[in-house]
C-alpha cells in the first residue's frame, strides 16, 4: 500500500468519527427538552387537583351546614341520633325495672269436636228412608226430627204393644168381676186369684212392649202409621255429618248423622315426655289461632296417662267455650301452657330485644344516641305489644333503653355494616 492510499483511509476514518460525535450531541439535547416538558406537565397536574379540591370544598359547604342524618360507624355498636331524629323515628325510651314474668310452654295443636258433646246418631232398627228434613250444617234442637224411616220391625213392636194393651183391658174386666163375685161369696177364691194373676201378667206385657219402643226412640202412641219411625236429635247442636238419602235402605247400626254441640270444643295437643312435669290438669292456658288474631283462655282439662308407642308423647287438651263458633274443628292453633308467675329484678319490653350479628342486644341510651348492649334473656311473659322479657345479665335496673321501634336502630347498624363490607 502506497502512502497516498494510507492517507485516504485515515481521512475517511476521521470524517466518520466526527459524524458519530455530532449525532450523539443532538440526541442528548432532544432528551433534555422532553424531560423538561414532562416535568412541566407533572407540575401542572399537581396544581390541578388542588384547584379541584378547593372548588369541591367550596361547593359542599352548604350541604355540611344541613341537618345530619343518623349515622353508625362501621365496626361500632353506637347509632348517633339527635333528639329530633329520635322523635321522628317514634323511638320510645323507658327505664328497665323489676317485673313479674310468667313463663309459658308453646305447643302446636288443633281444634277438635268435644267428644263429650258429640253423638253418632243411628236408627237402631232397619228400614227405608221416607224423608230427610235435616241438612248438613244445620243447627238443630233437642227432639227435632232428623229423618223419617219406614220399618217393618217397628210395625211388629207396635202391634205387640197394642195386643198387650187389649189383653190388659180384658184381664182388668175379668179381675173386677171375679173380685165382686168372690166378695159376694158366689165364686170360689181360686177364680179370683187366677183373675188377679192374669191381670198382673197383662200389665207386665204392656210395660215390656213399651220399653222396647222407648229403647229405640220410637213413640208409644197409637196414632199414625205403625211402621213410621221418626229419628230425632239427642241434644242441641249442628249436623256435621250426614250419610243417607231419600229412599235409601239403612241398617240398624248405621251412623247416618253426626251431631256436635259446637258451643264447647277441644284444643288438642301432644306433650313430649320431658315436658309432662310442666303440663298438669288445671293449669291455665291460652289458645291462639295460627290463621287469625283469635285468642281464648282456658285450663288444661286432660293429660294422657300413657305415652304413644311410636311418638312417645302424651295427648292433652284444653276445653274452650265457643259461643260464636269462632273455633272451628280442624283449625290449627298454638297452645301456651302458663307456669307460675315469678318476680325478676330486671325486665324489659320483649319488642326491645333484637338480634344483631348473632348477638342478643338491647339498645341503651347514651349521650350520642344508642348503643347495642349485649344481654342474656330469660323467660318471656305474655304476647304481642304487652309482653315482657326477663334480663338475666347485661342490663341493670334503672338503665334507659329503646323500647318501641328499636328495629330502626338495628337497621342503622346493619346499614353501616353493609357499607363497611363494600
Amino acid at each position: 500500500m502506497t502512502n497516498k492510499q494510507k492517507k485516504t483511509i485515515a481521512a475517511i476514518l476521521v470524517v466518520g468519527l466526527l459524524a458519530t460525535a455530532a449525532a450523539v450531541m443532538v440526541g442528548r439535547g432532544g432528551g433534555d427538552s422532553h424531560d423538561h416538558d414532562e416535568e412541566h406537565a407533572h407540575e401542572s397536574e399537581q396544581a390541578k387537583p388542588a384547584a379541584d379540591a378547593h372548588g369541591a370544598a367550596t361547593a359542599s359547604a352548604p350541604t355540611a351546614a344541613a341537618q345530619p342524618a343518623a349515622t353508625a360507624k362501621p365496626g361500632e355498636d353506637t347509632v348517633r341520633l339527635t333528639r329530633e331524629q329520635i322523635q321522628q323515628a317514634g323511638i320510645t325510651v323507658v327505664e328497665a325495672r323489676p317485673g313479674s314474668v310468667q313463663a309459658s310452654l308453646p305447643f302446636p295443636g288443633e281444634i277438635r269436636f268435644n267428644e263429650d258433646r258429640t253423638a253418632h246418631v243411628v236408627p237402631r232398627l232397619a228400614g227405608v228412608v221416607e224423608s230427610v228434613p235435616a241438612d248438613l250444617g244445620q243447627m238443630v234442637r233437642k227432639g227435632q226430627v232428623l229423618a223419617v224411616i219406614a220399618s217393618t220391625a217397628l210395625s211388629d213392636q207396635r202391634s205387640e204393644l197394642l195386643a198387650a194393651q187389649r189383653r190388659l183391658e180384658l184381664a182388668r174386666t175379668t179381675y173386677a168381676r171375679e173380685k165382686s163375685l168372690w166378695e159376694q161369696k158366689i165364686s170360689a177364691e181360686q177364680d179370683y186369684l187366677a183373675a188377679r194373676n192374669a191381670q198382673q201378667e197383662a200389665e207386665i206385657s204392656v210395660q215390656n212392649a213399651r220399653q222396647k219402643l222407648t229403647a229405640i226412640g220410637a213413640d208409644t202412641g197409637s196414632g199414625g202409621a205403625l211402621n213410621r219411625f221418626e229419628l230425632r236429635a239427642p241434644f242441641d247442636g249442628m249436623v256435621v255429618e250426614k250419610h243417607l238419602t231419600l229412599g235409601e235402605a239403612v241398617a240398624a247400626d248405621a251412623a247416618i248423622f253426626t251431631i256436635s254441640d259446637l258451643r264447647s270444643v277441644w284444643a288438642e295437643f301432644v306433650v313430649a315426655a320431658r315436658d309432662l312435669g310442666n303440663v298438669r290438669v288445671g293449669e291455665r292456658a291460652t289458645v291462639r289461632s295460627t290463621a287469625s288474631d283469635s285468642k281464648a283462655d282456658g285450663t288444661v282439662s286432660y293429660v294422657g296417662a300413657l305415652l304413644g308407642e311410636q311418638t312417645r308423647t302424651a295427648k292433652a287438651r284444653v276445653t274452650l267455650t265457643n259461643p260464636d263458633n269462632a273455633w272451628r274443628p280442624g283449625l290449627f292453633v298454638t297452645v301456651n301452657v302458663l307456669g307460675a308467675a315469678a318476680q325478676v329484678p330486671v325486665a324489659v319490653a320483649a319488642e326491645a330485644v333484637q338480634q344483631v350479628e348473632g348477638r342478643t342486644v338491647v339498645f341503651v341510651e347514651t349521650p350520642e344516641g344508642f348503643r347495642a348492649q349485649p344481654v342474656t334473656v330469660g323467660r318471656t311473659s305474655g304476647s304481642g305489644s304487652g309482653s315482657i322479657s326477663e334480663i338475666v345479665s347485661g342490663l341493670e335496673a334503672g338503665r334507659r333503653y329503646a323500647s318501641a321501634n328499636s328495629f330502626v336502630l338495628k337497621a342503622e347498624l346493619g346499614k353501616a355494616g353493609t357499607e363497611h363490607s363494600h
